[in-house]
């Protein structure tokens, strides 16, 4: 082997999983011989297409997917508790998995025998156990607790102890499903200090997560799954960015129709890019494009100006722009106004209020909670606070 070239901890090849799905319910044996001769009864799901690839000794690789893009199945086949429909799993030493956290215990049992209990499936002896135990326990913070049964402890609590016990385990591979995703926000950060650790330490940790911020700061790699096949390796940085925007993608999908808001008369507001594209997800600076078009037969319905506001999400009025105080006054012939406007805004979520008004600034129509956009975080944002006013620095 190259002294370049690092020790690989597992390798992934070619891997599919398929599942195989009744497609009919039977209710009878004549219903199950008609499925059977019109070999309509299954279907297959396929789950994971062809992926592959390898961990490194030493690394912190996060695999990250929105929901049903095959993690859950692929940590599975990585544990062993699957079996891949085609391709293999080489793993280069032990490995443990806590795919699941609090897997074998005993609601029965109190903490103190569920500690024992599950160190004997991680490979531990009793005296082991006896070795370790004060200090899973103090990490836990449920000293007072360890002689009630487990059926009574918070689902924080069993969360706690398991990770408590997991992190003691001895092996070259570690797998972590989603532990960040329960408990409060103080065992979290004593969950990223042992992140800390192995990292320092070099031990080799597969972390699946949906939180990017953890995985642009402690994986050294990381790999992006959608619809069963990986998009994106390596560099955390850019699979958190692929990642955020697949989210966002599925965003405006579900939230198109929410942002084309027509009232009763006809009050109809589009938000856009400047290429005309329908969006709501924007960077820092970019404009966006507010049209709000307008139809009535009747003269008194037809707006004289058209007022777009900026909320935040949380209720805080950003600004907002008239055409009348702008020097746009529109008449009988006009049907639409569009507004562009710099987004020069602090990331977050924010929607628009929509007004139109008579020429004596009545209001005839208004979309009071109109189409929501959200502003990204950048990279090497140079300000903070709701907005980025134009100034300049004079020094004497």
């Amino acid at each position: 082997m190259s002294k370049n070239k690092p020790e690989t901890a597992l390798e992934v090849r070619d891997l599919h999983k398929e599942f195989v799905l009744p497609q009919h319910k039977r209710n009878s044996v004549k219903q199950a011989f008609v499925n059977m001769v019109s070999r309509n009864g299954r279907t297959v799901q396929k789950v994971l297409d062809g992926v592959s690839f390898e961990v490194n000794k030493g690394d912190f690789f996060g695999i990250v997917g929105r929901n049903g893009s095959g993690k859950s199945t692929l940590l599975k086949l990585l544990a062993g508790v699957y079996a891949p429909t085609r391709g293999e799993v080489i793993a280069h030493g032990g490995l443990t998995p806590f795919i699941e956290l609090g897997v074998g215990f005993n609601p029965e049992l109190s903490g103190r025998d569920n500690v024992f209990l599950n160190g004997a499936l991680l490979g531990f002896s009793r005296s082991d156990m006896e070795a370790m135990y004060d200090e899973i326990v103090d990490f836990a913070e449920l000293a007072p607790f360890m002689d009630q049964k487990l059926k009574n402890y918070s689902s924080g609590m069993q969360v706690r102890l398991a990770f408590s016990i997991a992190i003691k385990a001895h092996s070259d591979v570690l797998i972590f499903d989603e532990v960040l995703a329960v408990g409060d926000e103080a065992f979290q950060r004593k969950c990223l200090d042992v992140f800390e650790d192995y990292k320092a330490k070099g031990q080799t940790v597969i972390l699946v997560t949906h939180d990017m911020e953890t995985v642009k700061q402690y994986c050294s790699r990381a790999m992006l799954l959608s619809k069963g096949k990986i998009v994106q390796l390596g560099n955390p940085q850019k699979v958190a960015r692929e990642y955020s925007r697949l989210n966002q993608e599925e965003i405006d999908k579900e939230s198109g129709k929410k942002n084309l808001r027509t009232t009763t008369i006809g009050l109809r507001v589009v938000i856009e890019d400047m290429d005309g594209k329908g969006r709501t997800s924007f960077d820092v600076g970019e404009c966006l494009s507010v049209t709000t078009s307008w139809q009535s037969m009747q003269t008194e319905s037809l707006p004289n100006s058209i007022v777009v506001n900026i909320y935040r999400r949380s209720g805080e009025h950003v600004t907002g722009f008239k055409t009348k105080t702008d020097g746009l006054l529109l008449g009988p012939g006009d049907s639409s106004v569009t507004a562009r406007i710099k987004l020069d805004l602090f990331p977050g979520k924010y929607y628009l209020l929509v007004q139109s008004l008579t020429k004596d600034d009545e209001e005839i129509e208004t979309i009071i909670e109109g189409p929501e956009f959200t502003i990204k975080m950048q990279d090497g944002m140079k300000w903070a606070g709701l907005v980025n006013l134009e100034h300049e620095w004079v020094s004497r």
